[in-house]
């Protein structure tokens, strides 16, 4: 199981490298199912290694003129100030037994999954719908709307916070659609914030759990390289295909676990 998780770390780089974006959707179901790591803990390490990965994978496109950081900082200083506060106050005040219907107990890790699964579903139907709507004229002058990008940069922070998964999925057509980036550059400016928030909601976890650091920084470490990897396949291959191919997969992992934590409770524990 070990083999196939560090594999599967491999993938979640390349994805991040290929299509900007939902490989950290993969994060934690790789870190539960296959290293066995609890659930809560694991959208701590997520953030991690997310927030590493995302920040490699910046460089680059900042050198190639793809990041906007005016963009970055108006969007992510809401997200960030989210995902910090719900990472050091809210996961760790929700209670472990959340409320019980009948024999069934909804535990604060099922909760966590559960809400992980329905991002995943949701992550998957906007990277398989066709966005014909989402090229930009590349010569548009950028307009913000401001109310609307800080809301949905705390909003975000919040959902990366309790599930500890980029939200690149969100975040790209936010910058699209509220600060008119053209998709490259939305893709880009959405890998350093991630990469911001990501990494400082992290810090405030720090406290609330016992890390295996070296475990965290050899799956960081396998990330990592598959960004690199994704990048240069990124020049060979259909994006957009690729794209739709991937969604279908999360759609289909994030029906499994539903089906899965809701119906056949258990596993789990480990690092």
């Amino acid at each position: 199981m070990e083999i196939i998780g560090y594999l599967a770390s491999l993938v979640i780089g390349i994805s991040l490298g290929l299509i900007g974006g939902g490989g950290s959707i993969l994060t934690v179901p790789v870190l539960v199912y296959l290293f066995g790591v609890q659930p809560v803990l694991a959208t701590a390490y997520s953030l991690f290694i997310v927030g590493s990965t995302s920040l490699v994978g910046a460089f680059p496109k900042y050198k190639q003129g793809l990041v906007n950081l005016k963009t970055a900082l108006i969007f992510g200083v809401p997200s960030i100030a989210a995902v910090f506060a719900t990472r050091k106050f809210i996961v760790p005040a929700i209670p472990t037994v959340v409320f019980e219907i009948g024999d069934f107990a909804v535990t604060k890790s099922l909760l966590m999954m559960i809400l992980f699964a329905v991002l995943m579903v949701l992550a998957s139907v906007s990277m398989i719908r066709n966005k014909k709507d989402e090229v930009q004229e590349e010569t548009a002058p950028q307009k913000f709307n401001y109310p609307l990008i800080l809301l949905e940069g705390a909003l975000v922070g919040v959902l990366t916070g309790l599930v500890g998964a980029g939200g690149g999925f969100l975040i790209i057509p936010a910058l699209v659609l509220l600060s008119k980036l053209p998709m490259k550059q939305a893709v880009g400016t959405s890998l350093l914030i991630i990469a911001a928030k990501s990494l400082i909601g992290f810090t405030g976890d720090i406290s609330n759990y016992q890390m295996d650091w070296k475990f965290l920084f050899i799956i960081t470490g396998i990330a990592i390289v598959g960004i690199f990897i994704g990048n240069w396949m990124s020049t060979k291959v259909d994006s957009d295909k690729l794209k739709k191919g991937f969604g279908w997969f999360v759609l289909v992992m994030g029906i499994y676990i539903l089906v899965k934590e809701i119906f056949f409770p258990g596993g789990g524990g480990g690092h």
